[in-house]
């Protein structure tokens, strides 16, 4: 069976009358290692995610769990990584190949990168509004 929702356990932080702020902890692969307060690598960081209030008896300090579609996923991995590689590599190699130096080549691409972002800055509204999370209790 696929897997069609990501889902991770917070503690609700604060409750406003249009949204509760959720508070997770986002650990990176080696922060479950046994071994993790030794090597000093492993981090964890704390995330705050605004999700629309629903009907429910919630309470600040409350542990639920928060869900996203894992399509919703998939497409931020696409707008904040693969697109911006995409448009590196095609203004890169396309100045490249245009005869244009590498420095400048590469700055250039760089500035690419920064105007795909501003832009995705821009549409940011429109954004959140296509990715909705929810919460449950545990």
């Amino acid at each position: 069976m696929a897997v069609t929702e990501i889902s991770h356990i917070g503690k609700i932080v604060d409750i406003a009358s249009d949204f509760i702020t959720v508070e997770i902890v986002a650990e990176s692969a080696c922060a479950s290692c046994h071994a993790a307060s030794l090597c000093g690598t492993a981090d964890a960081t704390h995330k705050a995610i605004s999700v629309p209030v629903t009907l429910g008896n919630w309470q600040v300090g409350q542990e639920v769990r928060v869900f996203l579609k894992r399509s919703m996923g998939f497409k931020a991995v696409w707008l904040a990584y693969a697109i911006p590689l995409v448009v590196l590599l095609a203004v890169l190699l396309g100045l490249n190949s245009a005869g244009m130096g590498e420095l400048a080549s590469g700055l250039i691409a760089i500035a690419a990168i920064g105007v795909y972002y501003m832009v995705l800055w821009l549409f940011r509204g429109r954004l959140q509004n296509e990715y909705s999370f929810y919460i449950k209790e545990i």
